[in-house]
Parts: structure tokens; C-alpha cells; sequence
């Protein structure tokens, strides 16, 4: 047992595995074994409910627009990775709505069209910029506007692109649009005096982040269950949409490696674009999904969103490290060339 804890804990450490998403795993195993159902599943959509306006009213709190409109001075930057996350991932979202249904059950293939919907992620953008040596200031920036735009955008585009393809209405959307923005706004408004307070909570905060979407899980995951849906999934549409994830990732990091470097940005921007630019939130994403569909299996849907979630992290883990180096060697040549022709300059003045 122990040399089985030791190759799992070897695989862990060399593999980007989230443990978040393995608490995932284990809530969707509790949610199959034991789903709520009856009054407790209703418990569950009130508590759900509550949980996505306290998350978004943090939202709100945490995020400054000062900042992300500072870093407007960014503009084709800011640009660009607004591009890629609100224009770029929805046509390739549409473009998955080609798949047969036989291929990718329908649920799925809207999931797919969900997820290219969602705003960019904060922690893992900003921290995979950081490794490959980009503009950590302006991906805080990229971001933060991204978030900031995707309360706005991703309703929109979800009532825009879903009510095309029998996902959800368009009245639902704008209904929702203010559940999110409401709690929100509060947060915005409310910020000068909490705002120093609630940040010093970072462990209250990792609780409520991590709490409501195990919650949103459960409660989704749950309803899959009773619903018998998941007899619609197969392992050949599991594996299905695992290659479409990762295709979306593949053809989204080659185009946000290519323009940018075409457009003629600097490297340390062009790894701000590549990496904020290929992200897409589980954490927003979850409980947009939970309220957007209210009424709606979301089993199904919210499934592509977490197989990408991990997808992500596991391929600009390796990406990341990769530039890293690359621009660690740049530099030591670089130094090596400069103390060269300084040495040289001594000599010849001596």
C-alpha cells in the first residue's frame, strides 16, 4: 500500500493534475452513489442559489476595475485576448455544432458550445505567464478584463448562439444576466470598504470558490442521476468529446502563438495573449451553467467544461515550462553577449 501511495504521489507530482478537479471526481462519485432527490434536491437549488450570488458578490468585491481599465493603455494586447476568448472559441464552438449527433450526443456538443462562451481564467493565466516570463502586469490586467467582460458577454452570447441551437431563451438569459450582475454591482459598490477585509480571507475565500462549485457539482450531477441521462453517455462520446476539447485547446494555442507574433507584439506579450487567451473559467463557468439553465439538466452540460478545465492545465503546465526555459537561455546568452562587449570596451579603452 505504501508503494502504491508512493507511485500515485510520483505520478501526481510529475503530472499537473489538479486535486481540485479530483475533489470534483469524488463529488460527481458521491452525487452517483447517493443523489438528492425530492425536497433535498430542492434544499440544494436554494442553497445552490445562494452560493452563486455570494460568489459573484466576491467577484465583485475582488475585482478592480481601476486596474483592468489602467491596462486599457494595453489596448491591441487587451484586444487580442478579448478576441480569442468572445470571438475566436464561440465560431469554433459553432463549428462543433457540425458533429453529428451520433458522434457527440447533442447535450454535449451545446456543452462544447458553453464553454466557448466563458470568460478567461484569473489564477492560471496570470500564474502560466509568469513561468513562460510574459507581462505578469498586463495578464493580471487581461485577465481581470476578462472577467470583468464576461458577466456582461457570456449571458449574451449563451442567448445569442444556445437559443439558435434549442439550448436556452433569450428572456432566461437576460433574467439571469442581472441574478449574476446584481450581486455583482453590490460587490462593486461595496468595495472601498470591505474590499482590504474580504482579501485578507484567503482561506474563507478558497472555501466559498471551492464550496459553491462542489455544490453547483453535486447538485447538477445529482439531478443527471435521477434524470437517468446518464444512460445518453457512452465511452465512445466520452472519448469523443475529449478529442474535441482538446482540438478546441490545440487550434486556439496555434492561432494565439501565430497572430500575435505576426501583429509584431514583444515576447513577454505575446505569452500574456497565448496564455490568457486559451483559457476558459470552471469557476465562473459552473455556476453561470447552474443559473443560466435553471431547470435544465446540466449534467451533461457543464461535463465539457471540466474535461477542458483539466485539459488546459495539463497542457500550458508543459507549454509554460517549455517558453520558460526558451526565454532562460535567450537571457544567459544575452547577459554572456553583454559582459563579452563590455570586456571588450575595458580592453580597448586600456
Amino acid at each position: 500500500m505504501t508503494v502504491l501511495l508512493s507511485r500515485v504521489g510520483s505520478l501526481r507530482a510529475r503530472l499537473p493534475i489538479d486535486g481540485f478537479l479530483l475533489l470534483i471526481l469524488l463529488t460527481v462519485g458521491i452525487a452517483a452513489l447517493l443523489p438528492a432527490r425530492g425536497g433535498v434536491a430542492e434544499g440544494f437549488s436554494y442553497l445552490t442559489t445562494l452560493a452563486i450570488g455570494v460568489l459573484f458578490f466576491l467577484y465583485g468585491v475582488r475585482l478592480s476595475p481601476r486596474e483592468a481599465m489602467a491596462g486599457l493603455r494595453h489596448w491591441r494586447l487587451h484586444g487580442s485576448v478579448l478576441a480569442a476568448t468572445f470571438v475566436l472559441f464561440p465560431l469554433l464552438g459553432l463549428a462543433a455544432q457540425l458533429i453529428p449527433g451520433s458522434v457527440l450526443p447533442r447535450q454535449l456538443a451545446l456543452g462544447v458550445l458553453f464553454l466557448c462562451c466563458l470568460p478567461s481564467t484569473m489564477q492560471a493565466s496570470v500564474a502560466f505567464t509568469s513561468v513562460a516570463r510574459g507581462n505578469v502586469p498586463a495578464a493580471i490586467c487581461a485577465a481581470s478584463l476578462s472577467n470583468l467582460a464576461g458577466i456582461v458577454l457570456t449571458p449574451l452570447l449563451v442567448g445569442a448562439l444556445m437559443s439558435a441551437h434549442g439550448g436556452i431563451s433569450g428572456r432566461a438569459v437576460v433574467n439571469v444576466a442581472l441574478q449574476l450582475l446584481a450581486p455583482f454591482l453590490l460587490g462593486q459598490l461595496l468595495r472601498r470598504w470591505i474590499a482590504d477585509w474580504v482579501i485578507r480571507q484567503r482561506r474563507l475565500l478558497s472555501v466559498v470558490d471551492r464550496g459553491s462549485i462542489l455544490l453547483v457539482v453535486y447538485t447538477a450531477f445529482s439531478s443527471a442521476v435521477v434524470a437517468g441521462i446518464w444512460h445518453q453517455l457512452s465511452p465512445v462520446s466520452l472519448g469523443v468529446l475529449v478529442l474535441v476539447d482538446a482540438a478546441l485547446l490545440g487550434v486556439v494555442l496555434t492561432v494565439t502563438s501565430l497572430v500575435p507574433r505576426w501583429l509584431g507584439f514583444a515576447q513577454p506579450d505575446r505569452m500574456t495573449i497565448l496564455f490568457c487567451g486559451s483559457k476558459k473559467s470552471m469557476a465562473s463557468g459552473l455556476p453561470m451553467a447552474t443559473a443560466l439553465f435553471a431547470g435544465h439538466g446540466i449534467g451533461l452540460l457543464v461535463l465539457p467544461v471540466m474535461l477542458f478545465h483539466q485539459i488546459q492545465l495539463m497542457t500550458c503546465a508543459w507549454l509554460a515550462a517549455r517558453h520558460g526555459r526558451r526565454a532562460a537561455e535567450t537571457a544567459a546568452v544575452e547577459a554572456r553577449s553583454a559582459a563579452t562587449e563590455r570586456a571588450l570596451v575595458v580592453r580597448n579603452a586600456a
